[in-house]
């Protein structure tokens, strides 16, 4: 008799203990996910200062890093025909500086005679803006008229003192050996993480401690490696075409220096959105310097801004929009974070970092922050909500008819 007494008792118990320590795993799951959230955040909110301050550290790095990820297929084109790790790195590094030094040269050097000849061109700008001026002379006196008819104070005036800038000579005598120390050490950063890309690369998945992590880290490395490269080189190639295209439109209206603007039209192409104003504006103060009247001075902007949207709505669309699509809202948000980081350099990188990031989560998965703030999981969502609730309620019924049944 007291056996049958006490198997239900004892099954009661070990329900009670077993509800109880379910009940205790999902308060620590809970408490750690919350620490994550938090710790998660505050890095989140730190993160853009420290990349800020360390601008002169992260930056080249950055750069380095994303250079070096596009220039893995042909990385690995070398490697397939036999050629040395080492030897196909140093292979890739020496292509890119080639080209480098040639996009520098052929703008550097021209626009530095282009400053040169501001002085002089002073007097035909001003010539050629004269009907701009008299609406802004006829809109001032006008505004002048209406304020002289209103009682104002006199106030005291605040002195200004306007500095003149840096020559172009003092500017780069000053920055030059900055400059190269950080384009020696990114050169550094390409050469080694190409040399040792494919043993880093199979460490990384043999480590792995599962075949579905090792085969997961795997396609997370390949896509971002595919999106970057196909990016950057496409991205390339279509700016290239347009500077040429550029280039010789210019040198046939009568342009001075044709190949320096199509360089600055491919390079500011880079930068989407705000790349193609910044040109056009150039484009226009070289229009102002070249020809006699602003009407003409007009025209090269409006070659460049024809071209442009042909190549922004049908030919990017057409050759990147299938292999790559992202939001112009994540574009945009990560263009002013990335240039509020780093200026220019961080402009010219928004686009890729944020190919790279996306990249990464949509491969590997994103943390069920909302799951967790609901109190439906943590911060990894790990099953059907619907199929879950069923088995807890499975495991709850049988402590449920046992504090039913009668004592005996």
């Amino acid at each position: 008799m007291d056996a049958r007494t006490r198997k239900p008792h004892d099954q009661h118990t070990d329900d009670e203990a077993h509800i109880l320590a379910e009940s205790m795993t999902v308060k620590r799951d809970r408490l750690l996910a919350s620490l994550t959230l938090i710790g998660g955040v505050g890095l989140l909110i730190a993160m853009p200062f420290a990349l800020r301050a360390g601008a002169e550290f992260f930056m080249p790095v950055t750069a380095a890093l994303v250079i070096a990820i596009a220039l893995v297929p042909l990385l690995e084109w070398f490697e397939r025909r036999g050629v040395n790790s080492r030897l196909a790195a140093a292979l890739c590094v020496v292509i890119f500086l080639v080209l480098t030094i040639f996009a520098i040269g052929s703008i550097v050097i021209p626009a530095t005679d282009w400053v040169a000849q501001v002085p002089q061109k002073m007097d035909q700008v001003r010539t050629a803006l004269e009907p701009v001026f008299d609406l802004y002379k006829n809109a001032e006196r006008f505004i002048d008229r209406i304020l002289n008819q209103m009682p104002i104070g006199d106030s005291g005036a605040n002195a200004v003192r306007i500095e003149t800038p840096n020559s172009m000579l003092g500017l780069l005598t000053s920055s030059a050996p900055h400059l190269l120390i950080q384009l020696f050490f990114a050169l550094l950063v390409i050469y080694f993480f190409l040399a040792g890309w494919t043993a880093m690369r199979k460490q990384t998945i043999v480590s792995r401690g599962s075949f579905e992590g090792a085969l997961t880290t795997a396609r997370v490395i390949q896509q971002v490696v595919d999106a970057t490269s196909t990016y950057l080189g496409t991205i390339t190639v279509i700016n290239v075409g347009l500077g040429a295209l550029t280039s010789l439109i210019l040198w046939q209206i009568g342009m001075d220096s044709p190949v320096m603007w199509g360089g600055i039209v491919a390079v500011l192409n880079y930068i989407p959105y705000l790349g193609p104003i910044v040109a056009s504006l150039l484009l226009f103060v070289g229009g102002l310097m070249t020809f006699p009247d602003i009407w003409t001075a007009l025209l090269p902007p409006a070659v460049f801004i024809g071209l442009h949207m042909v190549e922004a709505n049908v030919l990017t669309p057409l050759i990147v929009g299938h292999r790559l699509t992202i939001s112009p809202l994540a574009i945009l948000v990560s263009l002013s974070f990335w240039a509020w980081v780093w200026g220019t350099t961080g402009a010219l990188l928004a686009v890729p970092l944020l190919i790279i990031l996306k990249t990464v989560f949509s491969a590997a998965g994103t943390p069920d922050i909302a799951g967790f703030l609901f109190e439906d999981g943590t911060l990894t969502h790990v099953g059907d909500p619907d199929e879950e609730e069923a088995d807890e309620r499975r495991e709850m019924e049988p402590a449920m008819v046992d504090t039913e049944k009668p004592a005996t």
